[in-house]
Formats: C-alpha cells, structure tokens, sequence
C-alpha cells in the first residue's frame, strides 16, 4: 500500500441490484487533511468500504456511507454506528463545505470520525470548521444528485440497497 500524494484520487463505483449507476471520483486533499487522506486511502486499499452503502440520504445536503455495519442486510438499526476502532484527530481545515466537498462524520466528539464519509450535494457551511474536508468531487456529482432524491425511510435509510467499491488511483 502507497502513501496518498498529491495526485491520490479515488474512484466509487455505485451500483443497485447489480446495475452500475455510475462512479464519483475524487480528489483527496492530501495537503490540508493527511490522516484523513491517508486513512481512506488504506481503507479503499483493504476493500474495507467494498459492498458497503450510502446509508443516509438527506435532500439539500449530503449522501453518506463507510459504514461496515451495512455489509449485514439483517441489522439496519445498526447502520451508522460501524467503523473501524482507530479513531482520528480531527484536521479541521479553511475548506468550505461546498457542493461536491468529501468530508468525514463523526459522533459529537471532533476526534471520533473513522470510516464513514459524507458527499455535500447542497452548500452546507454549518459545517464549517466543524467537520474534517479532505476531497472533493471532480467527477460524478450526478450520481451523488441522484442518489440523495431516492425514496427513504424515516432513518433517511433509502428504500434500495446502494452499494460501493472504493479504489485507488495515484
């Protein structure tokens, strides 16, 4: 596995009952946000986020996934509370969070986050400061937009199963 550099970028192949809906490629900021770039990286590597889902979907805002937890189609009370046990220290950076910006969630505590990533669709500059930017989209961003208008449940749950595979280019 390579470190991430400046031209580290990662490409997620989205896909529902087996159709492709297409790839969101991204740039990691490698320069404002290392443990972060270098974490997903090795995660993508080890084919961690492989048949995970975007597991929340809120119009106007952002689609996230990373979450282990939706590897198991039984347990969906679970999903948004998996990740790995290696927690990172939050790189709050100057990055607004604009359309397109790839950021990391996290519980309320700033040093928490680990595998779970979120895609802003909408300016959510609430975020501001307060969430670790380190990517951004730089092709695809239809995909995301279609992705967060699906039909969802109360959870943001969307109704169908949109799986991921992460890989790596440098």
């Amino acid at each position: 596995m390579s470190e991430p550099t400046e031209n580290t970028r990662a490409t997620i192949s989205v896909s529902s009952k087996g159709t492709q809906l297409g790839e969101i490629v991204l740039r990691l900021f490698h320069d404002v946000a290392p443990g972060h770039a270098k974490n997903f990286t090795k995660l993508a590597q080890e084919g961690f986020y492989n048949g995970t889902t975007f597991h929340r979907v809120i119009p106007g805002f952002m689609i996230q996934g990373g979450d282990p937890n939706t590897k198991d189609l039984n347990k969906p009370e679970t999903y948004g509370q998996g990740g790995p046990s290696q927690k990172l220290k939050a790189e709050f950076n100057d990055i607004p969070h604009r359309r397109g910006i790839l950021s990391m969630a996290r519980t309320n505590d700033p040093n928490s986050a680990g595998s779970q990533f979120f895609i802003v669709v909408e300016p959510s500059h609430f975020l501001d400061g307060k969430y670790t930017a380190f990517g951004e989209v730089t092709r695809g961003l239809g995909v995301a937009d279609r992705i967060v208008v699906l039909p969802r449940n109360d959870h943001d749950l969307p109704n169908e199963r949109i799986e991921m595979t992460v890989t790596i280019v440098e």
